[in-house]
């Protein structure tokens, strides 16, 4: 993707990692609501067929400002269009990026896009847990600007996995993470998850050169093994290296791997760390690593999680081997009990935090840090 005439360049203003969603049926609008960060021109969206094994036809697509519900701002529902043409197919494994569409994006603005799905079956792809409500219509709706003919509520992103627009100095940050970064336990349709107060704070900070945010958090994800979604070290490519204008990666990862009685081992954890440092780095990305969050009182605690936890702790904070470290950990733990959450943080299940929670997540972020990461 080429930077415009103008001196902008494609910067990820939204993201949200592809995985394999229930089957999927043809002749359905399915109508996405999605939060930017950086604001700039000419919004581009990636549909992904990564997961799917037949063909899905777009008949039609349209983006624009959302109003409330279902509803878009009168007047500003645009169609995109796919090298020239309304619709486009989507084969299995592919990705594709609609055209420009002119005009103006806000930034941290909700935005409804609206894809007809006028062929499609067998397993969709999208994100399974938005926190977000999305809805879907019968037949081809996606022109329409109100919101009734939507009758169906619906808690995926199906089909999209990317916003982009063009916008000059500036680049993103992309968190690769499990169902913490996802956003479980923060208030729904709030935009609460901690990548979002994070994407608040740096649009605050005067010169800090990184105002795009991709989330790439998929709930129950492992850095080592496949389960709920690709591994991290498999979907790093397509998920996190492939956003336009990235320039630094927050490796948070662990939890899922370590927990239970068959958990990974620190010299496991640290081997597939190595892996992501050393594959951002050829990409010629920064990579910062935060500590793992403690989880006692969580099912699947075990004193031997408990120090492998610590144990990786120790070499993301002292190892030298990352371009910086963010000490969630430090910042959330009790100070009664450092093997647990602080219970103002707690979300209530002792391994998620709450909205307070996030946002002193996003908090502990030296934003300096990332800017060095960036280089």
């Amino acid at each position: 993707m080429q930077s415009n005439p103008y001196g902008s360049s494609p910067v990820v203003t939204w993201a949200a990692s592809a995985d394999r969603l229930d089957d999927a049926g043809p002749d359905e609008t399915y109508r996405l609501v999605v939060h930017t960060s950086v604001g700039g021109h000419g919004l581009r969206v990636r549909l992904s067929n990564a997961f799917g094994e037949q063909p899905v036809v777009f008949g039609r697509a349209y983006a624009g400002v959302r109003q409330a519900g279902a509803a878009v701002v009168p007047g500003s529902n645009c169609p995109l269009s796919f090298a020239g043409a309304a619709s486009v197919t989507v084969q299995p494994g592919v990705v594709v990026y609609s055209d420009p569409l002119p005009g103006p994006v806000a930034p941290r603005s909700d935005l409804i896009v609206s894809l007809y799905v006028r062929q499609a079956g067998g397993p969709a792809t999208g994100h399974g847990m938005a926190m977000q409500t999305s809805y879907v219509a019968a037949g081809d709706q996606a022109a329409e600007a109100g919101g009734a003919a939507f009758t169906r509520q619906i808690e995926s992103w199906f089909y999209l996995d990317a916003l982009v627009v063009d916008a000059p100095d500036t680049g993103a940050v992309a968190v690769l993470g499990d169902s913490i970064t996802d956003g479980w336990q923060s208030t729904g349709d709030q935009n609460n998850r901690w990548p979002d107060y994070l994407a608040r704070r740096l649009a605050t900070e005067p010169g800090s050169g990184l105002l795009g945010v991709a989330n790439a958090g998929i709930s129950g994800n492992k850095l080592l093994a496949d389960g709920a979604g690709q591994s991290m070290l498999r979907r790093l490519d397509r998920d996190v290296l492939s956003l336009p204008g990235l320039r630094t990666v927050i490796l948070f990862a662990g939890v899922n791997d370590i927990k239970g009685d068959a958990g990974a081992t620190t010299a496991a954890m640290i081997a597939g760390y190595r892996q992501v440092i050393a594959r951002v780095r050829v990409a010629g990305k920064g990579i910062v690593a935060a500590t793992v969050l403690p989880f006692r009182g969580w099912p699947e605690w075990t004193e031997a999680a408990e120090a492998v936890r610590r144990e990786i702790n120790a070499f993301i904070r002292a190892s030298g081997e990352f371009d910086a470290a963010i000490d969630f950990d430090q910042a959330l733990r009790s100070p009664d009990d450092p093997s647990r959450l602080f219970s103002p943080f707690d979300g209530g299940d002792r391994l998620h935090p709450n909205d307070k929670g996030m946002q002193a997540m996003a908090d502990t972020v030296d934003l300096p840090s990332l800017r060095y990461a960036a280089r």
